[in-house]
């Protein structure tokens, strides 16, 4: 069975992703798909993001159970399931509980290997701007993670928190003001089509 999927590639700068249809016919069809493996990790790209546009989320992040607190980052791990686990963000009725503005860098840009479109020849402009996308959030967040630890600014202590987080708001701030190139160049929205032969279960290739 072959089907004709559709991605819309959305260019936000700092808050891209990309959007599949086929998630809400998910093959693997266990009602959890790639949220059945992966814990979201929130780095201060997300936590800045959150800051300005979502405070009341994150406070809500802060008070869920069997979180890892680093210095500059909040993993909030899933919980076992039957012989995978679930991402606390996921709903077995409506799928993930986060617009995909709020979610983090991997659930913003990932699309399944069973899908693969970063092998069209087609698509090649969209991967060449999320490759560079993501290496961008690496840079930024292992900067910004080491200008707050030399300033004294940890996550992993409460008291420390406020201070941390008016700092993060600045640096994100100015960052905001000098997008680069990579993404003023692309159009804010793209709608490209592609056609893949479906497998369903544990055939299906996250």
């Amino acid at each position: 069975m072959e089907k004709i999927i559709t991605l819309v590639f959305h260019n936000r700068g700092l808050r891209s992703f990309i959007e599949v249809d086929l998630c809400s016919e998910c093959p693997r069809q266990d009602d959890k798909g790639c949220c059945g493996f992966y814990s979201p990790v929130f780095y201060p790209i997300d936590l800045a993001y959150l800051l300005f546009e979502q405070p009341d989320l994150l406070d809500y992040i802060f008070k869920l159970d069997h979180l890892t607190i680093l210095d500059a980052s909040i993993t909030v791990n899933n919980v076992i399931e039957g012989n995978s686990y679930r991402c606390k963000f996921h709903s077995q009725d409506n799928g993930c509980l986060l617009s995909q503005s709020l979610r983090e860098s991997i659930c913003r840009h990932f699309v399944c290997a069973g899908i693969g479109w970063w092998e069209e020849e087609s698509m090649q402009d969209w991967r060449d701007f999320f490759d560079k996308l993501s290496n961008y959030e690496i840079q930024l967040n292992n900067e910004w993670a080491s200008i707050l630890k030399g300033q004294g600014l940890t996550l992993r202590d409460p008291s420390l928190r406020p201070k941390f987080f008016d700092e993060l708001k600045k640096l994100y701030q100015q960052e905001l003001n000098r997008p680069p190139d990579f993404i003023t160049l692309m159009p804010e929205q793209d709608s490209r089509s592609l056609t893949r032969p479906l497998s369903f279960g544990a055939d299906w290739i996250l």
